[in-house]
């Protein structure tokens, strides 16, 4: 059971952006997030998109930081992860 975090390498708002998900459960992500403010609007499905200037927060609070393509296997293999088609449209089969 793992909290990891990317690179933040994702421009968006003038800054770039991280993703912060869990390898196990939503519960466990939902709870780290909550447990350092990060609002339920930031979660997108199945990460939370965190700014740069929280990433060294993340990670001193326990989040372990990996590659991107590393986080999106591990997002894959715990079965967690949303497609983005279905992200596009959330009423498809």
């Amino acid at each position: 059971m793992t909290v990891l975090i990317d690179e933040p390498i994702w421009p968006a708002h003038d800054t770039v952006w991280s993703h912060l998900v869990s390898d196990s459960s939503y519960d466990e992500l939902h709870a780290f997030a909550a447990r350092q403010g990060l609002p339920r609007r930031a979660f997108d499905h199945d990460h939370y998109d965190v700014p740069a200037a929280r990433y060294d927060e993340l990670v001193a609070a326990g989040a372990t930081p990996v590659g991107g393509k590393e986080l999106a296997v591990r997002l894959e293999a715990s079965g967690l992860r949303v497609p983005q088609w279905r992200k596009r449209s959330p009423t498809a089969p």
